[in-house]
């Protein structure tokens, strides 16, 4: 088994190198092949938005040449992906998001092959700052991970924020422990059911058509319900709502 881990910080000997070596020691004693890539020691070139032109040019490994295709075989082997961050004003640092853009070439293969080449892999997050907006940066990531295709299990997000130690905070110690744990045990159960090759974003125009007919079908019984159609539906709302408040 096979996991990456990705973090992205200008100190070798920072907090979040520290997290990093520490996660990459608790994968191998659950018996993960595991890759540990700090970005910022990488050439990874900003995204050309190749999929603006066309839809299809946008492919795995990408038509940029650089450092990110080291990391994209990793992930696209790999069950699990953890993204360790400082605080950039409330975001991830460059390089960071540089490669998360460049993630596009896994998200766009729906549109090749029909489905992302991420959908089913299980992600985990650590974010460490001295200032304010940890939450902000997880809430990202996760966003765009999970709007990729990945799979978020319980308790995958850990965050520090202080001028201090970190592995001080019993709380902290303990979040990133259950970060392994946790995807340790979503990739077990994905595995037994088979559901790293299950589609999960079903794209078909039968299941556009579903939703269409579905549509027509509610939209027809709240407007039986209240007898009223269109522009009379909203008139007779707000009449009512104005009841109410005076």
């Amino acid at each position: 088994m096979y996991a990456t881990i990705i973090y992205s910080s200008p100190r070798r000997y920072g907090h979040s190198r520290r997290v990093a070596e520490i996660m990459r020691e608790l994968f191998r004693e659950k018996g993960y092949e595991t890759d540990l890539y700090n970005v910022f020691e990488m050439n990874i070139k900003p995204c050309l938005g190749c999929v603006s032109d066309d839809v299809k040019l946008c492919r795995f490994p990408c038509v940029i040449d650089d450092d990110a295709r080291k990391i994209f075989y990793s992930i696209d082997r790999s069950f699990g992906i953890v993204f360790i961050s400082p605080i950039y004003w409330y975001n991830v640092p460059g390089p960071l998001k540089n490669l998360i853009d460049r993630l596009t070439v896994f998200e766009n293969e729906i549109f090749i092959s029909g489905r992302s080449r991420l959908e089913g892999k299980v992600v985990g997050f650590v974010v460490i700052g001295n200032d304010t907006g940890a939450i902000a940066v997880i809430q990202n990531l996760m966003a765009i991970m999970n709007s990729m295709g990945a799979v978020i299990p319980p308790w995958a997000l850990a965050y520090y924020t202080g001028t201090k130690d970190p592995f001080e905070d019993r709380g902290f110690v303990l979040d990133i422990y259950n970060i392994v744990r946790s995807m340790d045990k979503m990739i077990s159960l994905l595995r037994k059911e088979d559901g790293f090759s299950y589609k999960w974003y079903e794209a078909s125009e039968e299941a556009l058509n579903k939703m269409l007919i579905l549509k027509e079908k509610i939209d027809e019984k709240i407007n039986s319900e209240n007898n009223l159609k269109g522009s009379d539906r909203i008139d007779h709302y707000m009449k009512n709502l104005m009841k109410k408040l005076l």
